[in-house]
């Protein structure tokens, strides 16, 4: 049986759709970067997500070539991440789309190394005729966060951001968005099958506790 990360790690991939609070434990990932309207046909985004598959399943299917990668076992590849922000806005402006940076990102077994991640760039470049030169193996540690499972279109996101924010503030913390910690999407839905008020997205934040007059709240 395949290792399955949504399975072995659900606190991480299917939280309940009530806000809760996690420590996300440091992560290495298939990462692409770039700016724009994620939905535009054949953008810069829907051309991330071809070269992150295209390196994602040359590393899974590396056990039926001639490279071996150490400490390697079957699994099955990841759900799509991605961590999202617009310059000078607080938080996530959803009606203007087109001024969004993001890093969209698939996550990689421990045992993959920069080594094994290079290779995979080259043999993906080669065999599937595309430029992945843009992929970076990338670690991301993100810490204390509060998430929920949103369910519905991208675009009714801010109601289900507004209950994590009024839980943040009865449970005495705040969000800690800043340029290093990042809006976070963890999509868990096939949206080309699967019709959007049926999707189902993890929307996880960073978090920090608030300061009291007492001082710092524990």
């Amino acid at each position: 049986m395949a290792f399955d990360f949504k399975k072995e790690y659900k606190e991480f991939y299917m939280p309940k759709n009530k806000p809760e609070i996690v420590n996300v434990p440091k992560a290495n990932y298939i990462a692409v970067r770039g700016k724009g309207n994620p939905n535009e046909e054949d953008g810069a985004y829907q051309q991330a997500i071809s070269v992150l598959y295209a390196v994602a399943y040359t590393l899974k299917m590396s056990y039926k070539t001639d490279y071996k990668i150490k400490g390697f076992f079957e699994y099955v590849v990841p759900p799509l991440e991605g961590f999202w922000w617009q310059e000078n806005v607080e938080g996530v402006d959803y009606t203007n789309k087109s001024e969004f940076n993001w890093i969209a990102v698939i996550r990689l077994p421990d045992f993959i190394t920069q080594k094994d991640f290079d290779w995979a760039v080259e043999t993906a470049t080669m065999k599937k005729k595309l430029d992945c030169s843009t992929a970076e193996f990338l670690t991301i540690d993100e810490g204390l966060c509060v998430q929920i499972m949103h369910l519905g279109s991208f675009d009714d996101e801010p109601a289900t951001v507004a209950l994590m924010d009024d839980y943040l503030e009865q449970n005495g913390y705040v969000n800690d968005l800043t340029e290093m910690r990042l809006h976070h999407e963890i999509y868990m839905s096939d949206a080309r099958k699967v019709p959007p008020e049926k999707w189902k997205t993890v929307i996880r934040h960073p978090i920090k506790k608030k300061y009291a007059n007492s001082g710092l709240l524990r």
